[in-house]
């Protein structure tokens, strides 16, 4: 065991989070001009992420169905079906479907915003509410 001075400790590099991860793979699929191997979306990220962390990433992404894959010889190419704002907007419903309470959780969320973002809100909505009101 090598035996380090507290004061020459290497600094560990900043660990990513999930979020981040998953982002900085749709980026590269989505920069992708077809369907990729995962050894080619690792090296696009960075050469300090382990190609099993790579393909842990593109497993979740296919479970939220924000990528596709298909066989190409004895692996998978992957392909973007969602990008980053998709998957926020994933994430933001994942946490809204694990509470019980909604209309707090989105009381709580509205109260939050700018005046902007409201206003931008308050247009899709709008927007939305226009389409759905014309099919009834």
């Amino acid at each position: 065991m090598t035996q380090h001075m507290e004061g020459s400790r290497e600094p560990r590099p900043r660990r990513r989070g999930q979020g981040e991860l998953e982002a900085q793979v749709l980026a590269a699929l989505h920069g992708a001009r077809g369907p990729v191997s995962a050894a080619w979306v690792q090296e696009r990220i960075g050469g300090d992420l382990a190609y099993t962390t790579v393909m842990t990433i593109l497993t979740r992404l296919l479970a939220k169905n924000v990528v596709t894959r298909e066989r190409a010889g004895r692996s998978f190419v992957w392909r973007s079906t969602a990008d980053e704002a998709g998957l926020a907007a994933l994430r933001m419903r994942k946490v809204l479907d694990g509470e019980s309470d909604r209309e707090a959780v989105l009381a709580s969320f509205v109260t939050t915003l700018s005046a902007d973002d409201e206003r931008l809100l308050r247009d899709l909505l709008g927007e939305a509410g226009g389409t759905a009101g014309a099919e009834d």
